[in-house]
């Protein structure tokens, strides 16, 4: 009865409050980015890949659409479904993070090692779910012959919060800048379109990629890449 009663003055004070008042309980219930979360999630992962295999790990923590290079893309899930785990898995670890303003979609970037040597570059996108939980939905990995030096501390830029209206003039601007034309577009968009993440596939297989945050009223490069037909699995 305490607790009812309680939420009931919230609710009126919420009512009668000011304009002011209004923006505040607005901006609570906002979802907003939680990069821990994601490091968390990702970190979740590679220990999984440890513990439980390394395709299953990926399976259990893959959203329904997720896409994986090998090097072509697949569908994950039906690539991955019964597929035996290797003997030993690869290991992991994020360096960097870019998150939405909303949170609903993260980009972590890092270095990977596998047990035979071979070593290189990262990168898994990471989609929020209605639940809280965050789950990938597109993950690349290329070789590379110089290790990823590790940084002190995890990097992060968070995209600024667009402007009411703006989700769809940012989605324009985004898509209008891919860093080539042809080929097969995976788009990765926010829900709040604050961060744009595209992957286009050419014919022969060479892989380009560009990440682009919201800045000053605008969709900014943050990141950006490509490789020529990797050998990765």
């Amino acid at each position: 009865m305490r607790l009812a009663i309680a939420l009931l003055a919230l609710a009126l004070t919420a009512c009668t409050a000011g304009p002011g008042s209004r923006d505040r309980y607005a901006r609570l219930l906002t979802p907003a980015a939680n990069p821990s979360k994601v490091v968390a999630a990702e970190l979740e992962l590679a220990r999984a890949a440890q513990e439980d295999g390394q395709w299953s790990a990926f399976r259990d923590f893959s959203a329904g659409d997720a896409v994986l290079f090998v090097p072509e893309p697949v569908a994950a899930r039906d690539w991955l479904q019964g597929r035996a785990d290797p003997a030993a898995a690869l290991q992991w670890q994020p360096h960097h993070i870019w998150s939405s303003c909303d949170g609903s979609l993260a980009v972590t970037r890092g270095a990977w090692q596998h047990p035979d040597g071979a070593q290189g570059e990262f990168t898994t996108v990471w989609q929020r779910r209605a639940n809280g939980d965050y789950r990938w939905t597109l993950h690349q990995r290329i070789a590379q012959d110089t290790p990823r030096r590790a940084p002190e501390f995890v990097g992060t830029d968070v995209a600024e919060c667009p402007a009411r209206g703006l989700a769809a003039e940012l989605r324009e601007q985004a898509t209008q800048s891919r860093p080539v034309d042809g080929g097969t577009y995976f788009d990765q968009v926010s829900g709040d379109s604050s961060l744009f993440l595209t992957f286009v596939v050419a014919p022969d297989l060479s892989r380009h990629w560009k990440l682009m945050l919201h800045r000053d009223g605008r969709m900014v490069d943050a990141v950006a890449g490509s490789v020529a037909a990797p050998v990765e699995e």
